[in-house]
């Protein structure tokens, strides 16, 4: 057995008093050398030069209790013993200086005395190997008797963590289940996924911050905010609940009145007061789906309240106060939108701290199958019998799911879409193969009518709006572009900021939709007949 050696640091209050009835009081140091089944060699006392007297009796105690044991007295120069930096250095001093050899003694560091800043210090030097050592506990009796000595218990803390490997697989165990979760227990295979999944997970629990999910339409950017409020809901930090908005559904009054309520007569119609939704987001998560297609004045006032927490309602002269924490989803490149002078610079760098892209799903077609089963399992738990594919079947329309014929052009909505006909035209809850090659030659024929327009019949803008005008063909695309952007626009004025996106920034003053209204009154055309 190798000698033990303990380092103490001294307790100023609980390894006092001097007077001769401290015997009867459990003192944490010295009841460490009153131990039947503990013999230390070696005392190390740790303690500021002004608690001498109190480190003499200690001392003395220590010797009469264990005669055997030799005590080293350390001092330690703490002006401060709350100043977290101060003590850590004095302490690393120590552990520096002092002339360890742990292949010939075992060290236990004493982290019940001396304040909480030097316990967590005192721990931090043993979990770093600064000092080679184990923790030890020491605890009160539960029950002392007059005129005998408190000794109390003792417990060694081992912070070998490799002993407790059941602990570590617990803590595993549960982060997977988290990444589990947000994917709907989905056995997905594409690595870049899981990774990014993973990421999500440790932000989501850790984080209350904005949180941005980009992607092309039908990626899962919903269902996945969902997932992640459902997860914070595990933790104590959520209390309120989900909140969703499309933004390209608001427009106008509309769009302030949903988002940041109104008083009674803010405007015409408005004849009741309305919370909105950021505060019914209060304590809680929003989602804002498409935040792109906010207008500049919702977007100032969204950025006030994600900076200072406060809003002003339409129509009100009081803020109103809502914690809220944000998710966003877009399928635009924010940064060109910055560009084009139609999102706030200053609202993006507020929402871009954690940013994550969702793949499409031809860019991970290995997790095409998993998804595929997870779906039909849905529909079969939904309508209550079982719907699967035959062997012959499944083969064809995976062969195909995962070929590059397959553009999956809206994602996940096409995916999910495909699976719910083959359902729905199932027999007997068995889809067989002339079932897949129809569904297959559907798909094909949708993405080639919404690649080609023409391939459907479609009339050009300009050819609907001025069916007997005569335009030379050199104007034709540009009137076609500008009449789709029209369309696309909620206003005159964002129309002409995407049009003349590049030209605004080399002319000292710009009125864009003037501009616009111009260039339309050259064909007899206004804002109110292309978007009426």
């Amino acid at each position: 057995m190798k000698p033990t050696v303990i380092i103490s640091n001294l307790g100023t209050n609980l390894d006092g008093p001097t007077h001769p009835q401290r015997w009867e009081r459990w003192r944490p140091t010295v009841s460490l050398f009153q131990q039947d089944d503990l013999e230390p060699a070696r005392l190390v006392l740790l303690h500021d030069p002004k608690f001498g007297k109190l480190a003499d009796t200690v001392e003395q105690d220590v010797l009469s209790a264990s005669p055997t044991t030799e005590v080293q007295r350390h001092s330690l120069k703490q002006r401060d013993p709350w100043d977290f930096a101060e003590v850590y250095a004095s302490l690393l001093d120590f552990a520096e200086s002092y002339p360890f050899d742990p292949e010939a003694e075992d060290y236990l560091v004493h982290v019940t005395t001396g304040t909480h800043v030097t316990q967590i210090c005192l721990f931090l030097l043993v979990e770093t190997g600064r000092i080679p050592g184990r923790l030890v506990q020491t605890s009160p009796p539960k029950a002392r008797k007059r005129g005998h000595a408190a000794l109390g218990t003792y417990n060694i803390i081992d912070l070998d963590l490799s002993r407790y490997d059941l602990l570590a697989a617990r803590f595993e165990k549960e982060r997977q289940e988290g990444v589990d979760f947000l994917k709907s227990g989905i056995p997905t295979r594409n690595k870049n996924f899981n990774a990014l999944m993973d990421r999500i997970e440790q932000v989501s629990i850790r984080s209350d911050d904005a949180i941005l999910l980009t992607g092309a339409t039908g990626v899962g950017k919903t269902r996945l905010a969902r997932r992640v409020f459902e997860l914070k809901q595990r933790g104590p930090s959520t209390a309120g609940g989900f909140v969703e908005v499309n933004c390209a559904t608001l427009r106008g009054d509309g769009a302030m009145s949903t988002l940041f309520g109104h008083n009674k007569g803010a405007f015409t119609g408005a004849l009741n007061d309305r919370d909105g939704l950021l505060r019914k987001a209060d304590k809680g998560v929003l989602f804002l789906d498409e935040i792109g297609e906010l207008g500049l004045d919702e977007q100032a006032m969204l950025l006030r309240a994600l900076e200072e927490g406060w809003f002003l309602p339409l129509g009100s002269d009081t803020a109103v106060h809502s914690n809220f924490q944000l998710l966003a989803g877009t399928n635009r490149n924010l940064g060109e939108a910055v560009r084009a002078g139609t999102f706030r610079e200053d609202l993006l760098a507020r929402i871009d701290l954690w940013t994550f892209e969702l793949p499409s799903l031809k860019d991970r077609t290995e997790d095409l199958e998993p998804n595929m089963d997870f779906e039909l399992a849905s529909i079969s738990e939904e309508r209550g019998r079982t719907i699967a594919f035959n062997k012959e079947a499944r083969a064809k329309f995976l062969s195909f799911a995962t070929s590059s014929a397959a553009i999956w052009r809206a994602n996940f909505r096409d995916f999910g879409s495909a699976l719910r006909r083959l359902a729905t035209l199932s027999d007997g809850g068995r889809i067989g193969l002339p079932l897949v090659k129809e569904e297959i030659t559907r798909l094909k024929t949708s993405w080639q009518n919404l690649e080609d327009p023409s391939a459907q019949g479609a009339t050009p803008l300009v050819d609907a709006l001025l069916p007997s005008a005569k335009i030379d063909p050199f104007d034709r695309p540009s009137l076609e572009l500008t009449l789709q952007t029209c369309r696309q626009s909620k206003s005159l004025a964002e129309a002409g900021r995407t049009l003349f996106a590049v030209s605004r920034t080399q002319r000292k003053s710009t009125n864009d939709g003037d501009r616009l209204r111009k260039y339309l009154a050259r064909f007899d055309l206004s804002w109110d007949q292309i978007t009426g």
